[in-house]
């Protein structure tokens, strides 16, 4: 890839995305500045497990751009695109390990797959991204064999097995009980710090995510609602931000779906 020149490793430029006539993303703009955590928040169905494919690759956005390292995804050609996904690393919601294959072989396939390093180097990196997850003594273990928490952090080891630039989190604490969350929020935190990469979470844990995160983009409507520390979040006295933040029932998302009225629905004379 050519040498960068941006502060932002990843920047969306006017973004739309849509399925059909449903529309997903309208002239989205944020950029992810590198060695940075940036989390991209949101209500369900807002777009951002979907932002994430499209910083992938997997989509192609309806207009504008994705540039990652001062490079259009959008336009580049099955092998560029390979390349720079070797840069990228993926933890995917629920870990997504394969079931048939031990601790170690997860974590070494990026490897075999992609590069031509001998077994004995693999196997040398392999316990050492193990050993920076604490689970180099569960290397010979199933997916079966290791607990929910344990399989996200041999995921995430998997996702650096490259040393990528970029790490991108779908949901990485859903469904994780309160010890496992604090950990892996904190090692998220950590391997960025250590490897010097650049972080991007979905997530809807404004707790743990506003505690490792460095730049919060909340996505609305299609579009940014909101962006910054989550100290300057947390004051918005945007209505929909407030209710977001500090998890409200009702606000700007309401609590009841669109009724008639009460009486008229309780009247079973009103017909």
């Amino acid at each position: 890839m050519n040498t960068p020149t941006s502060s932002s490793l990843v920047e969306i430029r006017d973004l739309s995305f849509d399925y059909g006539d449903r529309v997903i993303l309208k002239n989205l703009s944020f950029n992810v500045p590198r060695g940075k955590v940036t989390a991209l928040m949101g209500v369900s169905g807002g777009g951002k497990t979907t932002v994430l494919r499209l910083i992938g690759g997997q989509i192609r956005a309806t207009q504008g751009q994705v540039l990652v390292n001062d490079q259009d995804v959008s336009r580049m050609n099955q092998q560029e695109l390979y390349a720079a996904r070797r840069r990228m690393g993926m933890l995917f919601q629920f870990g997504a390990l394969f079931t048939d294959m031990s601790v170690f072989d997860n974590v070494a396939f990026p490897l075999r797959e992609h590069t031509a390093l001998s077994e004995d180097l693999i196997r040398d990196i392999v316990l050492m991204k193990l050993d920076a997850v604490g689970l180099r003594g569960a290397r010979d273990l199933k997916p079966s064999e290791i607990s929910g928490g344990m399989s996200r952090r041999v995921a995430l080891a998997r996702a650096i097995a490259l040393d990528p630039d970029l790490i991108m989190y779908d949901e990485p604490f859903a469904g994780l009980d309160p010890i496992s969350l604090g950990t892996a929020a904190r090692l998220i935190r950590r391997l960025n710090d250590s490897l010097g990469i650049t972080s991007l979470i979905v997530s809807h844990d404004v707790t743990e995510t506003f505690e490792i995160a460095d730049h919060v983009v909340i996505l609305a409507n299609g579009g940014v609602a909101a962006q910054g520390t989550p100290a300057e979040l947390r004051v918005s006295e945007d209505p929909l931000i407030h209710q977001f933040v500090h998890a409200l029932s009702d606000g700007p998302v309401p609590f009841h779906y669109p009724a008639p009225a009460a009486a008229q629905d309780y009247d079973r004379r009103a017909a």
